[in-house]
C-alpha cells in the first residue's frame, strides 16, 4: 500500500497540529453544497443515513464517503471532500454511520471501524439502485481504517470498487487508543468519551 508524501504547507498560525485540528473542526464552513437524504435499511432492523450530492452533469462514478470516530456526514472534511468530488462530475454518498444522523438507531449497538457489513451494506444498495460504473471509497481516520479492512477481507469485491482512500487511518486501533489518551490529547479524549457516553 503507498504511502503518499504531501508538499502540503499550512498556514504559519496554524503550523501547530493541535490548532489546526481545532480551527477547521470549529470554524471551517462548506456553502454551495446541496444534498439529499436518503435512509438506507439495514439487514438487522437498524438503518444508516446516506447523504447524497450530486455533480452538474450525469455521472457514472459515486464517492463513498465514510466519516471518522463521532463525526457525520456534515462535518467539514466530509462536506468539502463531496463538493470536491461533485466539481469533478463525481457523485458523493456521504454515509452518517449509525447513530451519527442526529436521531438514535433502533438497535443497542453502535458503530465501530470493524463494521464492514456496513460498509457493504452501502455498496450492495448502489449497485442495486443506481446505475454506476465507478465507485470509489474515501475514509477518514475511523473511516479510514473501516475502508482499508473492507476491501482486505475475503469477499468478492464488486468490480465497480475502482479505488480506494484512507486518509489518517489509525492502522493499530491499540496504539491509537494509548496515544489518544496520553495526556496531550486529554481533551480529545474527554470530548470522544462524552460523545459516546450520551448516545447511550
Amino acid at each position: 500500500m503507498p504511502i503518499l508524501s504531501s508538499n502540503y504547507k499550512p498556514p504559519i498560525y496554524l503550523r501547530y497540529g493541535h490548532l489546526s485540528t481545532i480551527y477547521s473542526g470549529l470554524f471551517r464552513r462548506v456553502n454551495g453544497l446541496e444534498q439529499e437524504r436518503e435512509r438506507l435499511e439495514l439487514p438487522d432492523g437498524d438503518f444508516m443515513d446516506l447523504d447524497w450530492s450530486y455533480a452538474n452533469q450525469h455521472s457514472e462514478k459515486v464517492a463513498i464517503l465514510l466519516h471518522g470516530l463521532e463525526g457525520n456526514a456534515q462535518r467539514p472534511y466530509i462536506t468539502g471532500s463531496a463538493k470536491a468530488f461533485n466539481k469533478a462530475g463525481i457523485d458523493a454518498c456521504a454515509v452518517n454511520f449509525r447513530g451519527c444522523s442526529g436521531e438514535t438507531n433502533r438497535l443497542y449497538r453502535s458503530y465501530h471501524s470493524g463494521a464492514t457489513e456496513d460498509l457493504d451494506a452501502v455498496v450492495n444498495h448502489i449497485l442495486e439502485t443506481k446505475n454506476y460504473k465507478d465507485i470509489y471509497i474515501k475514509g477518514v481516520s475511523l473511516g479510514g481504517n473501516m475502508a482499508l479492512k473492507y476491501i482486505g477481507e475475503p469477499r468478492d469485491l464488486a468490480k465497480e470498487v475502482k479505488a480506494v482512500v484512507a486518509v489518517s487511518p489509525p492502522c493499530n486501533l491499540h496504539s491509537s487508543l494509548k496515544e489518544l489518551l496520553a495526556p496531550k490529547n486529554y481533551a480529545y479524549a474527554i470530548r470522544f468519551k462524552k460523545h459516546l457516553v450520551d448516545k447511550l
